[in-house]
């Protein structure tokens, strides 16, 4: 049973099953029907009109970073409404975005992998290795793991600084449309859009549930 937040993402190959709405009402009604009867909100509808050839999606681009703005999963009605290509459909991971395809709903962000099955059993092989290689090290009696004293160097506490500022840089670009948005409707002080934020069930920085002024200034400036 579906719960929480969904952006739904539709796709028709050309401009005119786009105008003409062909493939997208049995789309629409699919994810409908998975939608049914849970605790859910379908907070948006992304349509794209792309060939299932070229890896460019501009409107998939918007759908995944609304899906990280809202902390919403993505819901599509076919897998090869995403793409053909393995290769893509590996980057929704790094997307940081859960997916389920209703068609196939085991296909989703935790399972897509196998569609690169040779690189990840490679990646369990070596994992395997390297668990023997120090259960080995271990019965010679080799101490492992290292000391839990040790103090961060310089260039660690600005490897951390760094990541922290690019996680907020992303979470700034992904909220951007929206914020532009709540401007357009009259939101214009940084309460009323922090309110704004807090209204659309958008998470903190921190996953919060409500928004501050504050917040909404330090992510204006990055």
């Amino acid at each position: 049973m579906a719960e929480g937040k969904w952006i739904s993402y539709l796709r028709v190959s050309t401009k005119r099953q786009g105008r003409s709405g062909l493939g997208l009402e049995a789309q629409r009604q699919a994810v409908s029907d998975f939608l049914n009867g849970g605790q859910w909100s379908l907070v948006k509808e992304v349509v794209e009109v792309e060939s299932g050839k070229r890896s460019g999606r501009p409107m998939l681009a918007d759908a995944l970073k609304a899906c990280r703005a809202y902390g919403a999963k993505l819901v599509i009605a076919k897998l090869d409404r995403l793409s053909r290509d393995a290769h893509f459909l590996l980057g929704l991971e790094k997307a940081g975005v859960d997916f389920i395809a209703v068609d196939m709903p085991n296909a989703n962000r935790l399972t897509v992998g196998i569609m690169a099955m040779v690189a990840e059993d490679e990646g369990r092989r070596i994992s395997a290795r390297t668990k023997d290689a120090l259960a080995a090290a271990k019965r010679r009696g080799k101490k492992l793991g290292g000391d839990r004293g040790v103090v961060p160097s310089d260039r660690a506490r600005e490897l951390a600084t760094a990541a922290i500022k690019a996680r907020a840089a992303s979470k700034a670009t992904d909220l951007a449309p929206i914020i532009a948005d709540l401007r357009a409707a009259g939101a214009t002080s940084l309460s009323a859009i922090a309110a704004g934020l807090t209204e659309k069930g958008i998470s903190t920085p921190r996953n919060g549930s409500r928004w501050t002024a504050t917040q909404v200034g330090r992510l204006l400036r990055n």
